[in-house]
């Protein structure tokens, strides 16, 4: 095999990784510190301690990083807090933008 050609197959089987997504929680008047916290735990998986300095995070700066993710599952934390927030009566916001 010549040295080209083993270096096309080198070529053709580097691995691309997924594309990462950052999602972020926004601030908002009405959705309840306690409520935020809650999300941080049972959809994004914090610690107490970790939710309440995210949540204080977007108090303050108006938005929080909750995590890094491939766009399916990133996609899929958004979705949840919509959801969770329509149904609890909260405008709370989620947000991904690519990393």
């Amino acid at each position: 095999m010549s040295v080209a050609r083993e270096f096309e197959l080198l070529e053709e089987t580097k691995i691309k990784h997924p594309k990462k997504f950052k999602v972020y929680l926004l601030n908002d008047d009405y959705t309840s510190m306690d409520f935020v916290v809650d999300i941080l735990i049972t959809i994004f998986h914090k610690s107490y301690e970790q939710a309440e300095s995210i949540m204080l995070d977007i108090h303050k700066k108006q938005r929080g990083l909750c995590g890094v993710y491939t766009h399916e599952i990133a996609e899929t934390k958004v979705i949840q807090v919509t959801k969770r927030s329509q149904s609890s009566g909260f405008p709370l916001k989620a947000t991904m933008e690519e990393e």
